[in-house]
């Protein structure tokens, strides 16, 4: 039996997937990765992506911080792809019980997925320091430079910086998502970003599926590897 076989009859069976993605599940919408460091990053910036979107450069640098920001990690045309829209029809369905996501875009709740569990946060969530208002993604792009809150606070948005911790709860939920999960399929992530990666040690089942494009360290402890494109492999699933 194939591959692409062994996947389909796989979801036929199951009941209790979990899907866990990365940075890959949103490139085949046209997000670039923010760590591929490209001519047009090298002329425009003086830092690598990893220091500009840290808590600590924020803090001291907030107009750098804000120029990279919407340069390079909002992308508001980005619709989303195969991907997106098979795992909301295996929710849909009753067979998905959560995706688990490390993007930031709302790709997977705009194609209609329901329990999205965004380890990383969200752009499109946005909140004073000062005293706590919320403000859209929107709103956020219609502001030149740094964002302020009509209190005079900083907005930041809701997404994780290097050297913050991950959201305590949503972690919990994840785990508890994995544990009980039949089938766990990862798709479109190297799985080298930790806490998050080590999510998929909580998995007690024997249907894991790694989807990706490289080579990754969950490949050997694999069930099942499928390498190609997350949503090129799922438009096939015919679902």
């Amino acid at each position: 039996m194939g591959e692409l076989e062994q996947l389909k009859k796989w979801v036929g069976e199951s009941s209790n997937i979990v899907f866990f993605g990365g940075a890959g599940v949103s490139t085949e919408s046209g997000i670039p990765d923010f760590r591929s460091v490209d001519g047009l990053y090298n002329q425009k910036y003086d830092y690598p992506p990893e220091t500009i979107i840290s808590h600590s450069f924020y803090k001291r640098n907030p107009e750098e911080f804000y120029r990279f920001y919407k340069d390079r990690m909002l992308f508001t045309d980005a619709k989303p792809n195969e991907a997106h829209r098979v795992l909301a029809k295996l929710e849909e369905q009753g067979k998905l019980r959560a995706v688990i996501t490390q993007n930031i875009d709302g790709l997977h709740q705009a194609a209609g997925s329901k329990e999205v569990l965004e380890l990383h946060g969200s752009v499109h969530r946005n909140y004073c320091t000062h005293c706590g208002k919320f403000y859209s993604l929107n709103e956020i792009l219609a502001m030149d430079g740094v964002p302020y809150c009509e209190c005079g606070g900083m907005i930041k948005p809701d997404v994780v910086l290097y050297e913050e911790g991950l959201d305590q709860g949503i972690l919990q939920r994840s785990v508890n998502y994995i544990r009980q999960a039949d089938m766990l399929i990862i798709g479109g992530t190297s799985l080298v970003v930790y806490p998050a990666a080590g999510l998929v040690d909580y998995y007690e089942g024997n249907k894991l599926v790694v989807i990706n494009k490289s080579v990754t360290p969950m490949d050997s402890r694999a069930d099942l590897v499928v390498t190609g494109k997350i949503g090129e492999v799922f438009s096939q699933l015919s679902i």
